[in-house]
């Protein structure tokens, strides 16, 4: 029986506009071995600092083979997706983009594209 491998995915968002929507694309079942994060450890990575950030994405960015972007309103103007974006293309890893603004979010519904 031919098995495809599943892909290890590094999916890159804007943590404080998205992560609820994030959320249900990466509980869907469908992805393995790629925890979220809390609010709790991204802000123990980011109170330490920019090197600690970039050190945290190239770490967790290793031995992917991609790079998924989950895209909502105001991901365009985040610095660190911008990083790991030109990361993942400079280390010849597959990029793709998917929007994200129409999964509703509780507190605040939908988000524009």
């Amino acid at each position: 029986m031919n098995q495809t491998a599943k892909r290890k995915v590094f999916f890159s968002f804007h943590f404080k506009n998205d992560i609820m929507r994030v959320q249900l694309v990466r509980n869907i079942g469908a992805i393995d071995e790629n925890k979220p994060l809390t609010a709790n450890e991204w802000e123990q990575i980011k109170i330490a600092g920019d090197e600690s950030i970039q050190r945290w994405i190239d770490e967790h960015m290793k031995n992917k083979s991609c790079v998924v972007v989950l895209v909502g309103t105001e991901t365009n103007s985040r610095p660190w997706i911008k990083y790991e974006i030109v990361k993942g293309w400079n280390d010849k890893k597959g990029i793709v983009g998917i929007y994200i603004h129409n999964l509703p979010f509780a507190r605040t519904g939908n988000c524009s594209k």
